[in-house]
């Protein structure tokens, strides 16, 4: 940068004695506008101040002439302005700021991204233009190298599941990082991309029906993975259980669900192993729960024989019935018109009233079992005459 008023150089003719007959005219790119002549001693200043990166050279046109005729006294010189470059220029990220990934567990020193900083001084004149780069926010996890710019992990086995993004401020000082020199930063986002590394969890009880049909889902299981996209997805299998063959499980591929039950569970980048083990087993245990079932008569059809002249409480036969969801059920005779009792406990039916064969010879009865001592009934739908 050059100022006004500066002395830029100072023209002198041969033939002038100093006797005020010559002087001194300038032509050329910004002549009168930026550049003026002393016509006297030839001495040459800028008017203007000038600015190198906007235009670094100017050719200018001297010329001694007669002051009186106006004739030149000699041929006119051409010569070059050249605007000399001071540090006024910082650093400058064109690019930023950047968004990078790594993958999570990378060895100490991989390379994450390269930073660049342009200066518009001079590259080819003094240190204004020569850029250092430093790190000014992001250790102990990053650094960067100072003349390339190239950022790297400066810790190993950082985990994508303790922490996924990480903010660093890059700067880059021109005059090769010296005290006065210029300064300009850039933030660099990085981002830990997942690996798989992390083996699933889960825990799970179900119970089910006994009645529940074949081909029926017992359970949806979901094993819980820290990693993330395809790392994630779950691959169930059976591994031991009470029940070989009795159960198989399936995996959804929509919600990575376990379809019946699972056992083991077993999914890890082959890479990882070391860090291993990473398979996760549970126990899934499967209670049968009961289901109410009514009670069951050791025969649906019986035929007893009695005498008309049977005296009344005579035992004529029995009925048995069992509950299969408990030790016994409760009997009771609930005929309108009594000619039958039936113990509730036993199932001995006897006589209630005295007989006649010849108004009805033949009792139709239904006798019911209701479990948990509800009532059982005896109806006599029909007399067969």
């Amino acid at each position: 940068m050059v100022y006004t008023s500066h002395n830029l150089k100072l023209l002198h003719s041969d033939v002038d004695k100093g006797d005020g007959k010559v002087k001194y005219v300038l032509s050329g790119e910004g002549a009168t506008s930026i550049f003026t002549i002393d016509e006297n001693t030839g001495d040459i200043h800028a008017t203007k101040r000038l600015d190198r990166e906007a235009q670094a050279y100017y050719t200018l046109q001297a010329q001694a002439i007669d002051r009186k005729t106006n004739l030149p006294v000699e041929p006119r010189s051409e010569f070059v302005v050249k605007v000399q470059d001071i540090n006024d220029n910082e650093p400058k990220f064109l690019d930023g700021p950047y968004l990078a990934g790594v993958p999570e567990m990378s060895p100490l020193g991989t390379m994450v991204v390269q930073v660049a900083a342009t200066d518009a001084d001079d590259p080819t004149y003094g240190n204004s233009a020569r850029v250092v780069y430093s790190i000014i926010h992001g250790q102990p996890y990053f650094s960067v190298e100072p003349k390339t710019g190239v950022i790297r992990t400066a810790l190993p086995n950082m985990d994508r599941e303790t922490r996924d993004q990480y903010v660093l401020v890059i700067q880059a000082k021109d005059m090769v990082g010296q005290m006065g020199g210029l300064s300009g930063t850039t933030s660099v986002t990085v981002m830990l991309t997942d690996v798989n590394d992390n083996p699933p969890r889960f825990s799970y009880q179900y119970t089910v029906l006994e009645s529940l049909p074949v081909q029926s889902v017992v359970a949806r299981i979901k094993a819980a993975d820290a990693d993330i996209g395809s790392n994630a997805e779950m691959d169930y299998r059976i591994m031991d259980g009470d029940g070989p063959g009795m159960f198989n499980i399936t995996t959804d591929e929509d919600t990575q669900e376990g379809v019946i039950i699972l056992q083991k569970v077993q999914n890890i980048d082959s890479n990882f192993l070391s860090l291993g083990p990473f398979s996760d087993t549970t126990s899934v245990k499967v209670a049968v729960e009961d289901v109410n079932e009514p009670p069951i008569f050791s025969s649906p059809f019986s035929i007893m024989n009695v005498s008309e002249d049977a005296r009344v409480g005579t035992p004529i036969g029995r009925v048995s019935a069992h509950d299969p969801d408990t030790s016994g059920s409760t009997i009771r005779n609930t005929d309108l018109e009594r000619f039958f009792n039936v113990d509730a406990s036993s199932g001995i039916i006897s006589t209630a009233k005295p007989l006649d064969r010849e108004a009805n010879s033949i009792h139709n009865l239904t006798i019911l079992a209701i479990e948990n001592c509800k009532s059982i009934e005896i109806n006599e739908p029909a007399k067969n005459h």
